[in-house]
C-alpha cells in the first residue's frame, strides 16, 4: 500500500498519500487522522474523455498538464519548455512537529518539498519550497503555500474587505460552480483584500491565513468530484521569480485552523516572540497622533506625560513629527534625525521626563518611506523604487525607498539604531502609509516580493540589535495586519479610525485570527477627528476596553470630570486585564440587532461588555444568551459590578434594576438557556457587567 503521511491529530488533523508520480493526495483534512485502507488503493474512474491513467483531483499543490485540468497551484517554464511538473521518488522525514516532504522532477528538473507543521494550538502550518536544479534559469509564475480541502456540497466562505478607517468588513457568500479568486497588489497585506478566511459547510468549518505582508493570492478551485480546494499564495509581477541554476523559491508560510480560539493560541504562544520570552501585561498608552500632530511643544509634551501618568497610563508613545523639518506631511520622510527646532537639547529631556514618571517611552517611525521634499532624496534619488522611462507616483506626498539596496536597508537601521541606542525606547510604532506602485530597481525588473522580505530583514535586524523594543505594525491603519507581520511585532495598530461606532465592527473582524490584546483600540476625542461624530466617554472607554488599550487625545484639553472618569476606566481596565488578556478566555457574539457583545470568563470571573451600535429594530433586545463557553462554568452566579454608573438605557423594569443591582442570583446554566433579560440600551452606549460566583448564597 502506498504510503500515508498524517500532521496533526484529534479531529483536525492532515491525511496524505504519496503517489509514485505526482502531488501528495489529500485523504483527510480537518478530520482525524486516517489509517492505511485498501479504499484508498482503487482507482477512480471517470467520463469517456478522462485519461487512461486515474488522476486524483484532490491534491496538495496541483501542477496540472498530467490529466489535472483545475487550477494548478504551481506553474512556471524554462524559456517556454519545462512547463509540465511531475514529482516523483517522494519521501517524508519527520522531525518532532514537524515533516517534510519531498521529490523531485527529473525531466523539468526541479525540486520540491513542503514543510507540514503541526502547532500545539491545534493550527496547521504549510509552507514550500522549490529549487531549479536544471543548467538554466527557471522563471516561476506561481507557487502557493499551501492547499487545503474542503467538502463538497453547499460551502460558504465569510471573508474580510474594507477601505482606510474601515478595515475588516465581515462578507458571507456562498460559492458557486466556478473559481473563486482574490488577489492583492498593493504590495502591503492591504485594507480591502486580507489573506484570511472562513470555510463552512454543513459538517465542517475552518479557517485559512497566510502569513505574507506583500501581494498575494487565494484561489478556490471546484474539483472534478464537487470537493474545493483552497490554495494560498503570494502572487508574483510578471517575471519577478527566476531561479538561477541552484536556486530556490521559499514560499510564505499558511496556517489552517478549526477555529478562532486555535488561531489566539497560535498567536500568543508561538508566532509573536515577546521579549523575555512571554507576553508582559500590555500597557495603557498614551499616543500622542490625534492629540499634537505635528505641533510638538516640549513643555506640553512633558505635561501631557505628566497628566497621562497620573491617569494611570503605562506608556507614552510620541508620534509623527520629530524629525527633519517635520512641520506636515510633504516633508523630511528619511531624515531621521531629531528637529532641534523642536528638541534643542534632544529627545532625551522628554525620554527622561516620560521614564521618571514610570512610563515607557516610545516612538514613530516611517522607514520604507521617503518625500521627495527631502534632505535624503535631494542627496539620493536614486534610492526610491523606480522604473526607468516611468514617472515616479507620489502617494501621500511619499515615495517608498528600495530596502532590497545594502546602503538603503544599513542607512535606515544606522538611524533607528542611533535613536534607540541613545534613548530609553521601549516600543516602536512603525509605520507605512502608502501602498506600492510600479516597484522597479535599477535592472528594470519588478521588486514587489524582494522589497516585503527586505522589510522583514530590515524588522529582524532591528528586533536582533534592540531584543527588548517592541514593536506595533502600523500600515495607514490596518494595512499590515498578518502572520507574517506578527511574526516580528507584537501589536497592530487596527485602525486609523478610532470612532468608537465604527470600531465595534473593525474590531470584530480582526478578532477572528488576531487576539484582542494584539489589537490597539484607543480613547479619542470628543468630537471623533475622522468622523465627526459625538460619543459619551463610556462608550468610547467600553469599546476600547477589551484590547490593547490606550489613549489618543491631550489629556490637558480634559475637564476635571472627564480626567475622573477617564481613570475610573483606566483602573478598571488594569483591574480586568489579566482576564481579558488570558489565554482562552475571550468570547464574542455575533451582532444581534445592532447590540455587540463579547468579553472574557473564567471560574471565578465573567466580565460582559454590551455594545448597542444602530437603533434597534425589534421592540424590545433578545435575551442575552451566554455561549456554552461561559455556562460551562456552572452554579449560582448573580452580577456584581456596573458601569457606567448610570447606564443609557431606554426603559428599564424593576426585575431588571434588581438583576443588575446583584439582588437577583442565577443559575450560569439557565443563562446560556434562557438568557440574561438586559434592558434596552440607546444607540452608540454601551455597558460592562461584571459576574461573579454567588458562594454560599440561595438563589431567588
Amino acid at each position: 500500500m502506498s504510503d500515508i503521511v498524517t500532521v496533526g491529530s484529534g479531529d483536525f488533523a492532515l491525511s496524505l498519500r504519496l503517489p509514485e508520480t505526482g502531488m501528495p493526495e489529500i485523504l483527510a483534512f480537518g478530520r482525524p487522522p486516517v489509517a492505511a485502507d485498501p479504499l484508498f488503493e482503487i482507482e477512480r474512474s471517470s467520463r469517456i474523455n478522462g485519461m487512461d491513467v486515474a488522476v486524483p483531483s484532490a491534491v496538495l499543490l496541483p501542477s496540472g498538464g498530467m490529466g489535472f485540468f483545475g487550477w494548478p497551484a504551481i506553474a512556471g517554464h524554462r524559456a517556454g519548455r519545462d512547463f509540465i511538473l511531475a514529482f516523483s521518488g517522494w519521501s517524508a522525514a519527520r522531525d518532532g512537529a514537524q515533516t517534510v516532504l519531498s521529490a523531485n522532477d527529473p525531466v523539468a528538473r526541479i525540486g520540491i518539498s513542503i514543510t507540514l507543521t503541526d502547532h500545539a494550538s491545534g493550527v496547521l502550518s504549510i509552507a514550500t519550497r522549490l529549487s531549479n536544479a536544471g543548467d538554466s534559469d527557471y522563471q516561476l509564475d506561481r507557487c502557493m503555500a499551501a492547499s487545503f480541502l474542503a467538502p463538497s456540497g453547499e460551502t460558504t466562505i465569510t471573508s474580510f474587505t474594507g477601505s482606510w478607517g474601515r478595515e475588516f468588513q465581515t462578507r458571507r457568500e456562498t460559492l458557486g460552480n466556478g473559481l473563486w479568486m482574490q488577489e492583492n497588489r498593493r504590495g502591503r497585506t492591504s485594507h480591502d483584500r486580507l489573506p484570511m478566511l472562513f470555510v463552512e459547510s454543513a459538517d465542517q468549518r475552518f479557517g485559512v491565513t497566510l502569513g505574507w505582508s506583500g501581494n498575494h493570492q487565494i484561489a478556490i478551485d471546484r474539483t472534478d468530484d464537487g470537493q474545493r480546494l483552497v490554495h494560498l499564495g503570494e502572487l508574483f509581477e510578471p517575471g519577478e521569480i527566476i531561479l538561477a541554476p541552484g536556486e530556490s523559491y521559499q514560499s510564505p508560510v499558511a496556517y489552517a485552523g478549526p477555529h478562532s480560539e486555535a488561531f489566539h493560541a497560535f498567536v500568543r504562544t508561538e508566532l509573536v516572540q515577546w521579549p523575555g520570552g512571554s507576553m508582559s501585561p500590555r500597557p495603557v498608552t498614551l499616543n500622542t497622533w490625534e492629540g499634537n500632530y505635528f505641533d510638538h511643544l516640549l513643555d506640553s509634551l512633558k505635561a501631557q506625560a505628566s497628566a497621562a501618568a497620573a491617569l494611570g497610563i503605562e506608556r507614552f508613545v510620541l508620534d509623527d513629527g520629530w524629525f527633519g523639518k517635520r512641520d506636515d506631511d510633504t516633508t523630511s520622510l528619511g531624515d531621521w534625525d531629531i528637529d532641534p527646532r523642536k528638541y534643542p537639547d534632544g529627545l532625551k529631556p522628554l525620554v527622561d521626563h516620560v521614564t521618571s514618571l514610570g512610563m515607557q517611552f516610545g516612538i514613530w517611525f516611517e522607514p520604507e518611506m521617503v518625500n521627495p521634499l527631502s534632505d535624503l532624496f535631494t542627496a539620493h534619488p536614486d534610492w526610491a523604487l523606480q522604473v526607468e522611462g516611468r514617472p515616479l507616483l507620489a502617494s501621500r506626498n511619499q515615495l517608498v525607498l528600495d530596502l532590497t539596496r545594502r546602503d538603503v536597508s544599513d542607512y535606515l537601521f544606522s538611524k533607528i539604531d542611533a535613536v534607540l541606542g541613545a534613548h530609553a525606547v521601549s516600543y516602536v510604532k512603525w509605520d507605512m502609509n502608502r501602498d506600492l506602485t510600479h516597484s522597479g530597481g535599477r535592472d528594470g525588473r519588478a521588486k514587489t516580493a524582494a522589497q516585503t522580505r527586505a522589510v522583514y530583514a530590515l524588522m529582524d535586524r532591528v528586533r536582533a540589535a534592540h531584543p527588548d523594543v517592541e514593536i506595533e505594525s502600523c500600515a495607514s491603519g490596518g494595512g499590515r495586519i498578518d502572520y507574517g507581520a506578527l511574526a516580528r511585532t507584537h501589536r497592530v495598530w487596527t485602525s486609523d479610525c478610532t470612532d468608537a461606532l465604527e470600531r465595534l465592527e473593525i474590531q470584530r473582524g480582526a478578532s477572528v485570527f488576531v487576539p484582542p490584546e494584539i489589537l490597539g483600540s484607543h480613547i479619542s476625542a470628543d468630537p471623533n477627528h475622522q468622523t465627526n461624530r459625538r460619543h459619551s466617554l463610556s462608550f468610547r472607554a467600553l469599546v476600547a476596553m477589551a484590547y490593547h488599550f490606550g489613549v489618543e487625545l491631550n489629556p490637558l484639553e480634559l475637564s476635571a470630570k472627564e480626567r475622573g472618569e477617564l481613570a475610573l476606566y483606566i483602573e478598571t481596565h488594569k483591574r480586568l486585564r489579566p482576564l481579558l488578556h488570558a489565554p482562552g478566555a475571550n468570547f464574542r457574539l455575533e451582532p444581534i440587532d445592532g447590540r455587540y457583545v463579547w468579553g472574557a470568563a473564567s471560574a471565578e470571573k465573567i466580565v460582559v461588555i454590551v455594545a448597542q451600535g444602530p437603533q434597534m429594530v425589534g421592540e424590545q433586545p433578545s435575551p442575552l444568551r451566554l455561549p456554552e463557553q461561559i455556562t460551562r462554568f456552572r452554579g449560582t452566579w448573580r452580577i456584581e459590578t456596573v458601569l457606567p454608573e448610570e447606564p443609557e438605557f431606554i426603559r428599564i423594569s424593576d426585575g431588571q434594576k434588581r438583576l443588575l443591582s446583584g439582588e437577583i442570583t442565577f443559575d450560569l446554566a439557565n443563562a446560556g438557556l434562557a438568557g440574561l433579560p438586559l434592558p434596552m440600551l440607546r444607540p452608540e452606549s454601551a455597558l460592562l457587567l461584571e459576574l461573579t460566583p454567588n458562594h454560599g448564597r440561595q438563589m431567588r
